[in-house]
């Protein structure tokens, strides 16, 4: 199949019915619905979780007579709060399914969303906060969604797209809001006080109760229909090895199914198997697990099964699971360096604006809100970029592939961050140079996202929702790491900066030894 007639056909593989193309054009399809739903549920729940950050500068600061202490700890709260409900909202995907969760947050965020305009104090803002910060959890449901439908060579993709596009959220919300604000002023003639109270009502709101109204009537849980039909595939009839005790890889054939039983094989694929010991060691790795290639026959049709990741389904966390989660090198390995991809992409936008307003005083709140903007709005290109790099490798390098560009990325934005921190550090910095740095951060920072999230669904697969959750919580752990450093080293001088620049070289460095699974 051509690559851009992929682009709206649907090409299923048979054992566990996920998608091998990235059928993007078409909405006429299982498949294509649940990739857009999943981008733009996570998308508008920006609107509200991020609202906040664009407006704080002049509007909201000077309005309830908040401190830079205090703006910092409303920061911290907000992250908090969403680090608390994606550990909690992984378990739920797994036994209710992404696509309920999805809309339960949405409706559930929406409720605090129309309430901020009520806020008179800093506790109040801290309360409401705190609440929509239950909206940051719809990332789980958004990344365990497409890892249910597409298929192990496209996930890379589908998880870095819909992550990327809503991401790009952060960014747009910048946009809207500050637009917004000005124009509630300048054309309906309302005074500060009143403008960004208003804003909240008008855009948060109506949107998300819209878009989880679209999730419940328009989406599908799973690709043999209900949540409850997962196990109604020829998948579930495979024999599963538990890969939260020991890594284990499959060495063999790739292939490429059209969906009629064809395949196509790699070359060289039997030689490789043939490599392998009796023990089940790999002698060129003996830190890593071989198994041969599992052969299933379907009537007069034969399938090899090259990857836990083709006979994984979703299953409801026990104490059992939970302990062999916990304990497993590769539930730490993309959760660590996630902390410190995602975590720093958070704490840039809450804090950049800040930076440039304090150096530059003469931006404003609406020219620096903008230039942050850029950061987000990097996410609709860079991080499917990632995930497109991190599907790129897997055919090549397998998953190992994976880990290492996603640590070598994490690294590089470690650096550049340094760098920032000490140039912001000079005199008279210029912004044209700020600028370019913060571009190029935020390049290999979020592709490193979307590499994280090529990588994940290889890490103890059965237990998907539970992996994104635990990932995507300890990336706002990381965010509230970060937004504590910038705290108590306080903007817009570098040292918060190369701070965080070095807590990411360090992390990233100490997780490369870790094995992972070869497929």
């Amino acid at each position: 199949m051509s690559g851009v007639s992929s682009l709206w056909t649907v090409d299923v593989n048979p054992v566990n019915l996920k998608c091998t193309t990235l059928p993007i054009l078409s909405l006429r399809n299982p498949y294509s619905r649940a990739f857009h739903l999943s981008w733009l549920g996570f998308l508008v729940a920006f609107l509200s979780w991020f609202a906040f950050p664009p407006l704080i500068p002049e509007a909201i600061k000077k309005d309830l007579k908040l401190t830079t202490a205090q703006v910092g700890n409303s920061n911290i709260v907000a992250l908090l709060a969403t680090l608390i409900v994606r550990a909690i909202v992984g378990p739920m995907v797994d036994r209710y399914g992404p696509r309920k969760v999805m809309a339960a947050l949405l409706i559930i965020g929406a409720i605090p969303s129309g309430l901020a305009g009520t806020v008179t104090s800093a506790n109040g803002l801290y309360a409401v906060r705190f609440f929509i910060g239950i909206l940051g959890g719809t990332f789980v449901p958004c990344q365990a969604w497409t890892t249910a439908f597409f298929d192990k060579k496209i996930v890379g993709r589908a998880n870095a797209l819909v992550g990327g596009w809503g991401n790009a959220g952060g960014g747009i919300t910048f946009i809207i809001m500050i637009a917004l604000y000005n124009s509630l002023i300048q054309s309906r003639h309302l005074t500060s006080h009143q403008a960004w109270r208003a804003a909240f009502a008008i855009v948060p709101v109506p949107i998300l109760f819209f878009v989880a109204a679209l999730v419940l009537i328009f989406g599908t849980d799973h690709p043999a229909g209900r949540w409850s039909d997962r196990h109604n595939i020829l998948a579930a009839k495979l024999p599963h090895e538990d890969h939260t005790v020991v890594p284990h890889h499959h060495h063999g054939h790739h292939e490429k199914g059209d969906g009629n039983g064809k395949k196509e094989e790699d070359e060289g694929a039997v030689e490789k198997s043939e490599k392998s010991s009796d023990m089940g060691l790999n002698k060129e790795n003996p830190d890593q697990v071989d198994t041969t290639v599992e052969v299933v026959r379907e009537g007069d049709h034969e399938f090899r099964i090259t990857s836990e990741l083709d006979k994984a389904i979703n299953e409801p966390l026990t104490w059992s699971s939970t302990l062999h989660i916990l304990s497993s090198p590769l539930t730490w390995l993309p959760a660590l360096a996630y902390m410190t991809t995602f975590g720093f992409e958070l704490a840039m936008d809450a804090n950049l604006s800040n930076s440039l307003f304090g150096i530059y005083p003469k931006l404003g709140q609406t020219k620096a809100g903008y230039i942050t903007s850029t950061y987000g709005l990097l996410n609709i290109v860079t991080r499917p970029l990632g995930g497109y790099l991190g599907d790129k490798i897997y055919k090549r390098l397998g998953v190992p592939g994976k880990k290492y560009f996603t640590l070598i990325f994490g690294l590089c934005q470690g650096l550049l961050t340094l760098g920032l921190g000490i140039y912001l550090d000079k005199k008279e910095p210029k912004l044209s140079i700020i600028i370019v740095l913060m571009v190029f951060t935020g390049i290999f920072n979020e592709m490193a996202n979307g590499l994280n999230f090529s990588l994940v669904p290889h890490c103890n697969p059965n237990s998907n929702g539970v992996m994104s959750g635990i990932v995507g919580a300890m990336g706002n752990l990381g965010g509230v790491f970060f937004a504590l450093v910038f705290r108590f080293q306080p903007v817009p001088r570098g040292k918060a900066y190369w701070i965080c620049g070095i807590v990411a070289v360090v992390v990233n460095l100490g997780l490369m030894p870790i094995p992972v699974p070869e497929r």
